[in-house]
């Protein structure tokens, strides 16, 4: 958690960053499980954005997301 607080510190963003340490909100979503790195598989957060629409559903999802260039995607979509 203080990762989290350093990183939105360090960005200055204005919203609150969520610290799932138990899993539950990963696993609600199916992010939480085996994901590859090439021969070597892993148990962890499947890197995944979610947009959820102001009525609270999901509206759009971007799955083995690859953050250089996603910020931009994400804005593209935001705007369509």
């Amino acid at each position: 958690m203080e990762s989290h607080q350093a990183f939105k510190q360090k960005y200055n963003l204005p919203f609150p960053l969520l610290a799932d340490t138990e899993k539950s909100m990963c696993q609600a979503y199916g992010v939480w499980g085996e994901k590859r790195n090439g021969d070597r598989v892993t148990v962890g957060i499947r890197r995944t954005t979610f947009i959820i629409d102001p009525d609270g559903k999901i509206s759009r999802v971007f799955e083995n997301v690859n953050p250089k260039g996603h910020s931009g995607e994400v804005l593209e979509a935001l705007a369509s």
